[in-house]
């Protein structure tokens, strides 16, 4: 070997060397189970005093309140169109989604002051206040489900699934979709959107362009969480991907996804096998196809949670991170979507949940239920989470038995 061929050898050997270094270093962050960090953070991340969290300073107000007549609210969703804020939710009797169960919907210019709730949806098909099967879980009535709004060629579509009301999910699962008619100042049936499909949150663009959703469908404890794209062409032209392992290593339930930086997705899952931690998959392909879900140190009440990606590029995270009771609700903040650096007191001393997060002009709102029985909103300064500080060394709950406490 001549001497220019042997240098060309050890430069080649140099630079594959350092690629392979960088490329197993860019694995092992995806797919390392870490999703907190920083000195706050104890060993065991079920131990976190999460009572104690730094508290993030908000405006509080209750959209609707049904506790009195006792009858539920949840599936809270916000979105900010036409010069107003708008929320929409599950509305129905007793116990969650009972047969005659419909969505409700009121609006705000401030996000404060909101109006009188009206309907999205009809009554379910033979499903009104005079069936014998209302206000019970029956496969002889059905239910609406509030599934979150769509803005999609400059209209408002707010999404609804219908089915029977005895389990989760009816055979007769359908996703569908209501649009906004401004000059009657109404919701009028838009269509279907798919077939034996109920969303967790709303379709968000993609880097090709085309939208994305999650779907599971009325068997999914089976199947495990596929994930649809497409939506451009039509709101019913879509594809299904599953995420292989969603129904095995986990008890996938409610997703939630993002684009990160680089332009790859990752997705959480909520672990019905009660392991008390999210779990996370990532995307190279836009979603068509998915990598093992894998748990990590993220604690979780087997709650919904959601996020957004905030417009200077962070990441917040909504979620009820107790891993033994849905209180309090707490927002995390991420630099890159992967790794959670910072997590503040929103709300609690009670049972909270079902939240959704938007951000507009300068603040985040985050719409979430009291015991499944209220629509409140937080409206918190984008300035507060700058100033949001986290202890400098472990917060660690002082109590050593919680058993005292509500589950």
């Amino acid at each position: 070997m001549t001497f220019r061929a042997l240098i060309i050898t050890l430069l080649l050997t140099l630079g594959l060397g350092g690629f392979a270094v960088q490329a197993e270093e860019t694995n092992r962050k995806e797919y390392s189970p870490v999703m907190l960090s920083g000195d706050w953070v104890p060993e065991k991340p079920h131990q976190i005093d999460f009572d104690n969290l730094p508290k993030i300073p908000s405006q509080h107000v209750v959209i609707s309140d049904v506790r009195k007549p006792k009858g539920v609210h949840q599936h809270n969703y916000l979105t900010f169109y036409d010069g107003r804020f708008w929320a929409m939710w599950s509305d129905g009797p007793g116990v969650e989604d009972r047969v005659g169960q419909r969505v409700s919907y009121a609006t705000s210019n401030d996000g404060i002051q909101w109006s009188k709730p009206k309907y999205v949806t009809p009554e379910p098909p033979t499903s009104g206040k005079d069936s014998k099967h209302y206000n019970t879980r029956s496969s002889e009535g059905f239910r609406w489900i509030s599934r979150g709004f769509w803005q999609r060629d400059g209209e408002l579509l707010a999404l609804c699934s219908l089915d029977e009301a005895a389990g989760f999910f009816g055979k007769s699962l359908e996703l569908r979709a209501f649009r906004f008619d401004k000059k009657g100042n109404a919701w009028v049936d838009h269509g279907l959107v798919h077939k034996n499909a109920i969303n967790n949150f709303p379709p968000k663009q993609i880097p090709t362009g085309e939208w994305m959703m999650s779907r599971r469908t009325y068997d999914y404890s089976k199947h495990g969480v596929e994930f649809l794209t497409g939506g451009v062409d039509a709101i019913d032209d879509w594809e299904a991907f599953p995420v292989l392992g969603s129904s095995q290593e986990l008890a996938a339930e409610e997703p939630y996804w993002w684009v990160l930086p680089d332009g790859r997705l990752t997705a959480l899952f909520r672990d019905n096998r009660k392991s008390g931690y999210l779990y996370r998959s990532f995307s190279e392909d836009n979603g068509r196809t998915w990598s093992r879900p894998r748990r990590t140190d993220f604690p979780d009440a087997r709650s919904k949670f959601s996020g957004v990606r905030l417009a200077d590029g962070r990441y917040i995270l909504v979620s009820n991170p107790h891993p033994k009771r849905r209180d309090p609700l707490a927002l995390s903040i991420s630099s890159d979507g992967v790794v959670f650096t910072k997590m503040g007191y929103l709300a609690g001393g009670r049972h909270v949940d079902y939240p959704h997060v938007i951000e507009h002009d300068g603040h985040v709102l985050i719409a979430f239920a009291t015991q499944k029985q209220t629509v409140e909103v937080l409206k918190i300064k984008l300035e507060d989470l700058d100033n949001l500080t986290m202890p400098d060394k472990p917060l660690v709950k002082t109590a050593p038995n919680e058993s005292n406490q509500r589950e």
